[in-house]
């Protein structure tokens, strides 16, 4: 009995210890939450640095039929700006553009032309196969707010294209729920 009683700890001890190693996954380390003012989108596009207005950035997080969609965006007085959505949305974690994530997960790097709306620009991620162009972690995530990073390769799905490497991303920004 007590061979038992011995067999059946160190089976317990044994699924404790081995999932508390696999909960602890990258896929929950949210990154440092990064450096941008609060209301407010920033990165480097091809090394230029990009801040966005905190009037034209926000954060919506809408839950519905059992899933959550988190939306950011921030754009500056030019009309240049990103645009992420990330469907399935879980939280605090790192979130990939492509890879096992694909179409759940996009980031968008816009440059709108107010007076020719036809010449805008938006270069996307992911672009091609199940390739992974990148992360956006979500360092916190509280009912009014959101932080954190990001980068990512994008294409221009405009025609041309293009490639954009958007770097040193991070954004702080108001949260509203629905």
């Amino acid at each position: 009995m007590k061979s038992n009683y011995l067999t059946i700890t160190a089976i317990f001890l044994s699924l404790f210890v081995s999932i508390s190693f696999t909960s602890c996954s990258s896929d929950d380390d949210g990154g440092s939450g990064g450096s941008a003012a609060n209301g407010t989108v920033k990165a480097k596009i091809d090394g230029a640095n990009f801040q966005s207005q905190e009037m034209f950035s926000t954060a919506t997080k809408v839950s519905a039929g059992g899933s959550t969609t988190m939306t950011l965006q921030g754009t500056d007085n030019s009309g240049k700006g990103f645009n992420f959505v990330i469907n399935g949305y879980e939280g605090e974690g790192t979130y990939t553009f492509g890879g096992e994530s694909l179409g759940f997960i996009v980031g968008n790097y816009i440059e709108a032309n107010a007076s020719n709306p036809t010449a805008s620009q938006t270069w996307t991620a992911p672009y091609d196969d199940d390739s992974i162009r990148g992360e956006l972690q979500i360092s916190t995530d509280s009912e009014d707010n959101v932080t954190g990073t990001f980068e990512f390769t994008a294409k221009n799905s405009n025609g041309d294209g293009s490639i954009k490497n958007i770097t040193e991303g991070s954004f702080n920004l108001d949260v509203t729920s629905f």
